[in-house]
């Protein structure tokens, strides 16, 4: 879960025009793009990410994770963006259909729509943790904190390796004022994802924040 302006939310938005197979004019399979994720040209790297994002599954996840810690910043940004992609499809088509007018309806402010699109796919799969993630990100923006935390942990369970999820920990816990939890959620989002400048930003103020506090005291 993400606010709406966060820059990894429009990456993961854009994800959604990529459902059909975008990039079919590349050449590399999946297995020569995780290979090519280790091969010591920043150029293939990418390339390997891209192509991922096009037929990678979730058990590429993994090795999209390290290549969040590329040296190369396009190599990181086409894996984070790939994550993205990959997390966007549920492998059936009538769901990913649905799944992309939950995402046009939250993007357009229609939350009760956009909260039952969701739902209907949570009941159609209830593996596919994006469209958790996703009805996460509408509790939230109503105010519903307990649903949204619930929806949090479901994404968790099924994709511990969802950045996007912890980031929306580390935002309700900072409105409950549960700062201690928030930090904890925040750093575990860094932890995967380290490219979140957002992120960092936010656990610095809050951290500068509780030390004036406590100097206060």
């Amino acid at each position: 879960m993400l606010r709406f302006d966060s820059p990894t939310l429009v990456a993961a938005l854009a994800g959604v025009a990529f459902l059909v197979g975008a990039g079919a004019d590349t050449a590399l399979s999946r297995s020569q793009a995780l290979q090519h994720l280790a091969s010591p040209d920043a150029g293939k790297r990418r390339e390997a990410a891209i192509r991922l994002g096009d037929v990678g599954v979730m058990a590429d996840v993994k090795a999209l994770v390290k290549e969040l810690r590329d040296p190369d910043g396009a190599a990181r940004q086409s894996a984070e963006e790939s994550m993205w992609r990959i997390w966007s499809r549920s492998g059936n088509a009538k769901v990913d259909a649905l799944y992309k007018r939950g995402v046009l309806e939250m993007t357009d402010g229609e939350a009760e729509d956009a909260i039952a699109t969701f739902t209907t796919i949570i009941e159609m799969k209830p593996d596919f943790a994006e469209a958790w993630n996703k009805r996460a990100t509408v509790y939230f923006f109503v105010g519903d904190l307990e649903k949204s935390l619930a929806d949090c942990d479901e994404v968790m369970k099924r994709n511990p390796y969802h950045f996007g999820a912890l980031s929306g920990y580390f935002q309700i816990y900072v409105r409950l004022e549960d700062y201690g939890r928030a930090l904890k959620y925040g750093r575990r989002a860094l932890d995967i994802n380290p490219n979140m400048d957002g992120m960092k930003e936010n656990i610095e103020q809050l951290e500068r924040m509780l030390g004036q506090a406590r100097q206060a005291i």
